[in-house]
């Protein structure tokens, strides 16, 4: 089971990151005879390598095609093709090389810094910004591999062409488009609810069993229907302040922990192919609505998990990759003890019945959470996991990962404004006293409420 991001390296040749980034753009034009040769030329003019290229007609304006480009290019190479492209067509969504995610190269005013002379990588300050990060698909939900169970289903693959083309029209503030399911769909579904729901009393954690009866009741979750994003947002909400929001494909660790940051979780709304409900290369609904959502709706959980993604903004490709690399292993992979018994609280483990049975079985190898060290642990996407890492309790390993965080060299701390759903960045002291004038507001409330149980204990 492959995690809800693409856990790929953003930096994986230090040397070559400095001249070159990956780099997806989509763009749309007239769809007209020659339409897609127009498209390569222009790409051809500025001497620009195209890995990967694919069309599709156009949900936003009739009579227009959308072109999804993957080229490899160096910033200079990038703007250039950039102001080309704006010449000839409309530029839908890009996705800049990963060491120059910047304000300049977005060319917008947002989160991209310059400290001491140091770009400062480009990250959303205020969470309407997201639409930027979940619309940088690096892989998209329609492009399978030749070993996936619906590669050659031609009626699946538009199926998921479908859900692509949602999730790409999605914008911040707008309800989340209600799917009306297939009966296949919902078989798929029904059979994966059933097998993972007989194993989840023994083997997943106290706050996933508290959390699932209470979806049932409040989002229908059972084996004959498939939960709506919408209602799953809503519940969250107001259990712990997390909302959902569909995504078209796979993002980069830095825009999928960027959402987090905001409470913001990007969920895949496809179905794994109905052949084997048992198997899917690639996170689906499943995966999302029965791994992840559940253990969302805890206040503890939901906290650890915003941490992460807080301390992902601004940082380094490195620092990033690292952050990625412990969430894998605990909010994906994660293990923790409970009345001395290890259960599992890692959605990767509580979306998969094999995985989820290995990882609680003699077989697997079990070590203690230290991002320090997990940090350098391989993620295996394709097989089960080498090593499984435990924790005490999510607030052990919260704490753990604030200390760890303070290892990332940021110029500035980040606080996230609940109020404004924006990020105050904590450079100078103005930054610092707006946040203490919001923290002695709080303690006066808390301070009130503990004089009034004095008072009435008689204390």
């Amino acid at each position: 089971m492959r995690p809800s991001f693409c856990p790929i390296n953003e930096m994986p040749d230090k040397e070559s990151a400095e001249d070159c980034g990956k780099t997806a753009v989509v763009f749309s034009l007239k769809n007209e005879v020659g339409c897609l040769v127009k498209a390569l030329r222009l790409f051809q003019e500025k001497q620009v390598n195209l890995s990967h290229i694919e069309s599709r007609l156009s949900k936003r304006v009739v009579n227009e095609v959308e072109i999804f480009a993957d080229c490899s290019c160096s910033k200079k190479e990038f703007d250039e093709l950039l102001q080309h492209l704006r010449d000839h067509v409309n530029i839908i969504s890009f996705n800049t090389p990963a060491h120059v995610w910047s304000a300049e190269a977005d060319g917008d005013d947002g989160g991209g810094l310059e400290e001491d002379g140091d770009d400062v990588p480009w990250f959303p300050m205020k969470i309407s910004e997201l639409d930027q990060c979940s619309h940088r698909v690096l892989m998209y939900g329609s492009e399978l591999d030749a070993d996936h169970p619906g590669f050659k289903d031609e009626v699946y693959r538009q199926r998921r062409k479908y859900f692509v083309e949602v999730a790409m029209n999605y914008k911040f503030g707008q309800p989340i488009p209600r799917i009306e399911y297939t009966p296949e769909e919902v078989r798929t579904w029904g059979v994966v609810f059933r097998e993972l729901t007989q194993l989840y009393p023994t083997h997943a954690c106290r706050e996933y069993l508290e959390n699932l009866p209470l979806l049932s009741k409040d989002c229908g979750y059972r084996d004959d229907n498939i939960p709506q994003l919408e209602d799953v947002s809503l519940f969250l909400r107001e259990r712990s302040g997390f909302t959902v929001r569909p995504v078209a494909g796979y993002l980069s660790p830095r825009d999928f922990l960027a959402g987090l940051a905001y409470r913001v979780f990007n969920c895949t709304q496809y179905v794994r192919h109905s052949t084997d409900p048992l198997y899917t290369p690639e996170p689906d609904t499943c995966h999302e609505l029965l791994g992840h959502v559940p253990l969302l709706a805890d206040p503890k959980f939901a906290q650890f998990s915003q941490e992460i993604g807080l301390a992902s903004l601004g940082a380094s490709d490195e620092d990033v990759q690292k952050l990625a690399t412990c969430y894998f292993f605990t909010i994906e992979f994660g293990l923790c003890k409970q009345e001395g018994q290890l259960r599992a609280y890692g959605a990767g483990l509580l979306s998969s019945i094999g995985e989820l049975r290995h990882a609680l079985s003699d077989r697997a190898r079990v070590r203690t959470f230290d991002p320090r060290t997990t940090c350098t642990q391989e993620c295996l996407i394709t097989c089960f996991q080498d090593v499984y890492f435990v924790s005490e309790s999510f607030e052990e390993a919260k704490e753990k990962m604030r200390e760890f965080a303070k290892s990332i060299k940021r110029p500035f701390s980040v606080y996230y404004n609940p109020y404004t759903q924006s990020i105050d960045l904590l450079k100078d002291t103005r930054g610092i006293e707006n946040v203490v004038q919001d923290l002695r507001s709080d303690l006066t409330t808390v301070c009130d409420a503990l004089g009034k149980m004095n008072t009435y204990m008689g204390i």
